[in-house]
């Protein structure tokens, strides 16, 4: 495995674990100021209204797993499929889980790895 291969891995189990530690500053962090995002059902978004939904979840609890399925590094630009998991929690008990896959675009930026693009396609149960 490339050194690239080990950041874009570290990437992305450090966005799971933010994720899970509700860590916001973190996760942003980890992207690029121009990311878009697709999900089924919405328009594309960026970066502000990614942050803006995060900060909306403080109440929750996130638990999430990833399992990289393909990694591929072409010079500043990588891709990844994995298959995501994440179970949320209320404060009040109730949960709901999503599964599925993503597909996910990373961009080398001032020598560090970030995430540029991402088309999550988790669904429900």
């Amino acid at each position: 495995m490339s050194q690239d291969e080990r950041a874009v891995r570290a990437v992305m189990a450090e966005w799971m674990a933010a994720s899970s530690a509700g860590d916001v500053p973190k996760v942003l962090s980890l992207m690029a100021d121009d990311a878009v995002f697709l999900v089924p059902g919405r328009e594309p978004f960026g970066k502000q209204e990614f942050a803006a939904t995060s900060r909306a979840m403080r109440d929750v609890t996130l638990e999430g797993s990833h399992d990289i399925e393909e990694l591929r590094v072409l010079g500043d630009w990588a891709f990844c499929i994995s298959r995501v998991a994440v179970k949320v929690t209320s404060r009040d008990g109730t949960s709901f889980r999503r599964s599925g896959r993503t597909l996910s675009l990373f961009r080398r930026a001032n020598g560090s790895w970030v995430l540029a693009r991402d088309a999550n396609l988790m669904t429900g149960p």
